[in-house]
């Protein structure tokens, strides 16, 4: 959706690697913002996402117009139902029929052979990978790893809306991952412990507000009460620092 940082570009990079011809999207979709939602605050600065593109070597831009995407009358959705309903579904009901919709046009139009997304969405990767799957695309969905700060934040583009104590206070959402990867590599196997643990060090800020810690199975997406062997796991957090709404998660191979 624009605002580049240096995880949108590593997507670029890893196209660069693996494909003749990279073409990255920039659209700011209407259709996964509730009307409570920051779409008219999201950040937006397409010339320098376009510098920014130039310099990483991607082949073409595209960034349409609302009225390309959705014109008068447009009444079409594409809905992938399960795995939406929990995590970000329940707390943002519309947006992964927005999310499926717009990428969804978007595979048609450009036609790709691999799409590259970041593993910092992880429920929306594997939403777009169960829709290729189901519509039987043949778009192999690549999934990349998160790009962070120095101290361990996730780059977003909402990072921006942080205030400087802000900033810090959200270095908890690292830190309870890494807190419960260790419990993990410890042998700890109760996910209840595990979200408990972190759910200590996010409320030790002030400014934090949890709207879930989950730890589900990689492939299906379903909440594990007990963690299994030879398993892969995603701990996935979303949580306010002050008015701004992050995520993190990290896949954890038990």
């Amino acid at each position: 959706m624009g605002y580049l940082h240096e995880g949108h570009l590593s997507l670029v990079k890893k196209s660069k690697e693996k494909t003749d011809i990279t073409v990255v999207s920039i659209f700011v979709n209407p259709a996964q913002f509730a009307p409570n939602e920051d779409l008219l605050k999201y950040p937006r600065d397409i010339k320098r996402d376009k510098q920014l593109l130039k310099s990483a070597g991607a082949d073409y831009v595209f960034i349409p117009s609302v009225g390309e995407i959705y014109p008068e009358g447009f009444q079409t959705f594409v809905e992938v139902n399960k795995i939406t309903r929990q995590l970000e579904g329940e707390f943002r009901p519309v947006h992964f029929r927005g999310v499926t919709t717009i990428v969804n046009i978007l595979f048609n139009i450009v036609n790709p052979d691999f799409a590259f997304f970041g593993q910092k969405d992880a429920q929306q990767a594997a939403v777009i990978k169960r829709m290729v799957k189901d519509l039987k695309l043949g778009i192999n969905i690549i999934v990349c790893p998160i790009i962070r700060e120095q101290d361990g934040l996730a780059k977003s583009s909402r990072n921006i809306y942080l205030s400087p104590q802000e900033r810090k206070d959200a270095l908890v959402l690292s830190s309870s991952l890494k807190a419960a990867y260790l419990m993990i590599k410890a042998g700890k196997r109760n996910s209840g412990k595990i979200i408990n643990k972190m759910k200590e060090i996010i409320s030790g800020v002030v400014s934090s507000g949890i709207d879930y810690i989950k730890i589900v199975d990689e492939e299906k997406f379903e909440e594990a009460a007990k963690l299994t062997a030879g398993k892969k796991y995603y701990i996935l957090i979303a949580c306010r620092i002050g008015k701004t709404r992050l995520i993190d998660n990290i896949l954890v191979n038990v």
